[in-house]
């Protein structure tokens, strides 16, 4: 579980509540590499660019034009948890797009047990950008709402598979049995996870709308076999 330190990494402003949630997060995901070790092993982390300027593009790139000042992801609680809202639910749909490819017992079990801590991690996520929907993200005049459409928006762009990711509020069409604009939890038609395949997923996470062609959180590219496949 070695690898190159990330780029830009640095202590968010956090209140305690958001910073007892991230703890928490973190923690857990020390607990999923150790459980993937032991069951399947590891490869070395890749260099990843977790910087500001980073994910300023990102939201950049969201909005269609250079938001003013930069978006700080580490500025205060509410940007940094616009920031997670950027990452965990691509895993999670990545992990039931893996489902149906997964052997054996022990493989599927850790896999069940990744995707219901994942699952929750993303609800909460989800859920504290909801009660702050229609409260405008300082120092813009762009509401939580506003944010979580234009990142979903850009994932749907870039996996270029249709609708797959929903922010917190939606038009009735898409809401759950057709009935509701809230959308505290992201489903599809038959409120069920929506699925990703590793390309889609890689051409999320590069940011450059091609599995091949490596970026964003990446700019090496990813690790692992298939991701290195696509790189070939």
């Amino acid at each position: 579980m070695s690898g190159p330190p990330p780029i830009g990494a640095r202590k968010a402003n956090l209140d305690q509540l958001t910073n007892n949630i991230i703890m928490e997060f973190a923690n857990q995901e020390v607990g999923h590499l150790r459980s993937l070790n032991s069951t399947v092993g590891v490869f070395p982390r890749p260099l990843l660019d977790l910087s500001a300027k980073n994910f300023a593009k990102i939201f950049d790139d969201a909005f269609g034009h250079k938001l003013v000042p930069p978006f700080d992801s580490y500025r205060d609680s509410l940007s940094y948890m616009l920031s997670c809202y950027v990452i965990p639910y691509v895993g999670l749909v990545g992990y039931v797009g893996t489902n149906p490819n997964i052997n054996g017992y022990e493989t599927k079990r850790l896999l069940a047990g990744l995707l219901g801590v994942e699952s929750g991690q993303d609800a909460v996520i989800r859920m504290y950008l909801y009660e702050r929907a229609t409260k405008l993200v300082p120092p813009y005049q762009y509401t939580v709402a506003d944010f979580t459409s234009r990142i979903s928006g850009l994932r749907n762009k870039l996996g270029n598979c249709g609708i797959k990711d929903e922010g917190v509020y939606i038009q009735p069409p898409l809401g759950a049995e057709n009935r509701t604009r809230s959308n505290v939890l992201s489903a599809n038609f038959g409120s069920l996870s929506y699925k990703r395949t590793p390309a889609e997923i890689l051409r999320i996470v590069y940011g450059s709308g091609d599995e091949h062609v490596p970026g964003g959180f990446y700019p090496k590219g990813a690790n692992g076999k298939i991701a290195k496949e696509f790189l070939k």
